[in-house]
């Protein structure tokens, strides 16, 4: 097996670990390079289904072409596609882009938290009507206690901490400092009731392994991330107040590939674009202990 086959093994072994374990389990998908890796992964270990939830948490913030792709792709692959939002932090426009939080509190509100209650069920969720292709109240109240994250250890500084079965604490709270060891491919899954577990299928990925997985297997990406024609692209996807793209002329999967093996990139930070990270002291970490993905 070459490197490719070797990290999609594990990542199916582990997707099919945390469903075997875990009663009430769904996937994060933030439209991202890594969660559709991710999302494709268990279309593999399932066998062409996803027999659990995908969960976005809609910031309202997103680059519109991301909104387009997720419920294209949920229509046509038929996922049980659900969102989250914060409500009440939207209406009382306490965000950055309204001028009434700074970066790091606009993502703690429409981001953190709404993750934390859209989780637990405390808030209203909103799954997609396949008949309809619109998006309706769900009546499912059930808490999501396995939480799968396609996190990778080398995008950022806080995410190399983190364990493949990765245990919170009944508010989401994160202890970076307190993770079971694993060893050998055994990883702990028995865990206190009402602990809240993050899976992370892609802890082991590089950005260059995602890339050329990507076109191993044409996964279907955001053309966001290739150059357009005015010499930028986004390396990273997030809210489009706080996402900035890269100078780059890539226009497709092998000139990305080629990009990064070339070394051009090597000093520059995948997150260099995220704004947050750097009110965040350059990291996540702030961010990731309450709950953040």
């Amino acid at each position: 097996m070459d490197k490719l086959e070797k990290l999609e093994a594990q990542g199916v072994y582990i997707l099919r670990e945390a469903y075997k374990e875990f009663k009430s389990l769904c996937m994060l998908w933030s439209i991202g390079k890594d969660s559709t890796v991710m999302l494709w992964l268990a279309r593999k270990a399932f066998f062409g289904h996803v027999p659990f939830p995908l969960v976005h948490i809609d910031t309202h913030y997103k680059i519109p072409e991301m909104i387009t792709y997720r419920d294209r792709l949920a229509l046509e692959w038929n996922l049980n596609m659900v969102y989250g939002e914060n409500a009440d932090a939207l209406s009382q426009k306490l965000t950055f882009p309204d001028g009434n939080a700074d970066r790091i509190a606009c993502c703690k509100n429409l981001k953190s938290e709404a993750l934390k209650y859209t989780l637990s069920g405390g808030w209203k969720r909103y799954r997609i009507n396949h008949a309809t292709g619109k998006y309706e109240e769900d009546a499912n109240k059930e808490p999501y206690t396995g939480v799968i994250v396609g996190v990778r250890a080398d995008e950022e500084g806080s995410r190399s901490k983190e364990r493949y079965f990765s245990p919170r604490d009944r508010e989401n709270d994160w202890d970076a400092g307190d993770q079971p060891p694993e060893m050998w491919n055994q990883y702990k899954t028995d865990f206190a009731p009402g602990t809240h577990v993050r899976v992370h299928p892609l802890l082991d990925w590089t950005e260059l392994d995602i890339w050329e997985y990507i076109r191993k297997e044409s996964i279907p990406v955001v053309p966001l991330y290739f150059d357009q024609g005015k010499g930028i692209r986004y390396r990273s996807l997030g809210c489009w107040p706080c996402t900035k793209p890269i100078n780059s002329t890539s226009k497709n999967i092998d000139e990305i590939i080629e990009e990064l093996k070339s070394g051009k990139l090597k000093n520059i930070a995948e997150r260099s674009g995220r704004e947050q990270d750097k009110e965040d002291g350059g990291s996540l970490e702030t961010l990731r202990r309450d709950g953040y993905m």
